[in-house]
């Protein structure tokens, strides 16, 4: 009897994405040439020696791709029907890895079996992502039909953060924080993510500017306050249904408490606090905008409130949230921030990684010619600061080469993601999206100085068996389940 016309006849694999596979194993294979120049020390031991770390990631790689295979063969609804229990089964073995681990520079996190160490980490990338899926997917499930979706949402995303900063791994659990653009894709508001925006701003300005003063205030604190009225003005305009009268009357007295302020302070025998004085100029601006919701019944303009006094309300513990931080961490950020030059400790890595890059120019300095990588100078340059031997031998085009592959495969996972049937398939694919970003932006920034280095790989290019397996399931996961799409259709 003939199939019908609508089903497909297809196999599995000849449904695979072969885009992705193709970007995949160009960059495993890339990866591992990258190591061996990094590790390379002149003893011209072969790229496939077991004893070096390209052969040790020769292997990883040739059981990624038996895991990848085995991956495809599963079918698709193994994975909806138990990704609850494996996203338990892998909570329970990070809290576990926090108390059997053994320390390795501060950090318990890696699981010792035999000659093999594992990061469990790195395994509950796809884990949390299918739960995620799994919740997304259930029937009449509606992220904004109430608060206690959010809840679940946040329950999942939040657990593995806690069990991994019980093992003391800040930047593996920060990775997970990148699953809040799924929420935004399934319909979270734009304002979380600008709360989220605001609050790294508002972080970012307050430590930086702590050594001088405006008024009496902080400079960081001063344009804190001031970015907060700006902001205040901007919001009442936009959720205001009488826009241009409410607005100019925030704005007219922001002006005039403003240079009554600045009159007071510069003239006057006396000081004037500054900091009470701004704090009550946004408060009688807050009042006003009570008195205007509760006599126009407009409740939008609630949300400016709320703003600026959760921004005052964190600009006040930032400096109690930058004292929690461990001393090691807190002149990561003030090396980064500029505040700290530390070019023998925390900013050595650093410091060494641009020397490299900037040395290799447009062009590079040929394979295994790399002068700062060959002689050691820039410290883990074969796991986190790989990107520092490819920009030092390959030049700037070798680094642009490898963003686009970055690039190319970020897009295709997001074009996977909206042709996905499936509330699961699309959501799973966008969580595989989100982990590829932080990890690509995050590593890079931290590479050139512009983030803190907090210990993220760069996927399929630095060594290690745990980082690269992770993504590995993550990607193929994927593409089994977007293998099914057309089946899903038939039926």
């Amino acid at each position: 009897m003939p199939l019908p016309k609508n089903k497909p006849s297809d196999s599995i694999f000849r449904n695979l994405d072969w885009t992705v596979i193709l970007l995949y194993t160009v960059m495993v294979l890339f990866g591992a040439v990258s190591i061996y120049a990094a590790a390379y020390d002149f003893d011209e031991a072969s790229m496939f020696a077991f004893t070096e770390f390209s052969g040790k990631q020769m292997r990883w790689i040739a059981l990624s791709f038996g895991i990848g295979l085995i991956l495809l063969l599963i079918e698709t609804r193994i994975y909806e029907t138990y990704a609850y229990a494996i996203y338990g089964l892998m909570c329970l073995l990070l809290l576990a890895t926090a108390f059997i681990a053994p320390d390795i520079k501060g950090s318990h996190s890696w699981l010792i079996i035999g000659p093999v160490s594992l990061q469990p980490a790195e395994f509950a990338k796809f884990a949390t992502a299918l739960a995620l899926a799994r919740l997304f997917s259930g029937y009449n499930f509606v992220l904004n039909a109430k608060w206690t979706n959010y809840a679940r949402a946040l329950l999942i995303i939040m657990m593995p953060i806690a069990l991994i900063l019980l093992e003391n791994e800040t930047g593996s659990a920060l990775v997970y924080l990148s699953l809040f653009f799924v929420l935004y894709r399934e319909g979270m508001s734009g304002l979380i993510l600008f709360a989220a925006l605001f609050s790294v701003v508002i972080f970012v300005v307050a430590v930086k500017f702590t050594e001088s003063q405006i008024m009496g205030i902080d400079t960081g604190q001063f344009w804190i306050l001031v970015i907060t009225m700006g902001v205040t003005v901007l919001m009442t305009a936009l959720y205001g249904k009488r826009r241009a009268e409410v607005t100019r009357n925030i704005l007219i007295w922001y002006l005039v408490a403003g240079i009554g302020l600045a009159v007071a302070v510069n003239f006057s025998n006396f000081e004037v606090p500054g900091m009470m004085a701004m704090l009550g100029i946004i408060g009688v601006a807050c009042l006003y905008l009570i008195f205007e919701t509760i006599r126009t019944h407009i409740r939008g303009l609630l949300v400016p409130v709320v703003t600026a006094i959760l921004a005052v309300g964190f600009l006040f513990m930032v400096n109690i949230a930058f004292d929690q931080l461990q001393p090691h961490q807190q002149m990561r950020i003030k090396v980064v921030l500029g505040m700290e030059e530390d070019l023998r400790g925390a900013g050595y890595n650093v410091n060494q990684s641009k020397i490299a890059i900037g040395s290799g120019g447009l062009l590079g300095k040929g394979f295994l010619q790399g002068t700062q990588t060959k002689l050691k100078y820039v410290p883990e340059q074969h796991t986190d600061f790989i990107f520092c031997t490819i920009g030092e031998e390959e030049g700037f085009w070798g680094t642009v080469g490898v963003e686009i592959l970055f690039l190319l495969l970020i897009f295709r996972i997001v074009h996977i993601a909206e042709r996905q049937p499936t509330t699961f398939g699309r959501v799973y694919a966008y969580c595989v999206a989100s982990y590829f970003i932080f990890h690509f932006c995050i590593n890079i920034g931290m590479v050139i100085g512009l983030c803190p280095v907090i210990g993220i790989p760069l996927p399929f290019f630095s060594y290690g068996g745990s980082s690269l397996w992770g993504f590995t399931i993550l990607l193929f996961i994927l593409l089994r389940i977007d293998a099914s799409r057309k089946f899903v259709l038939a039926y």
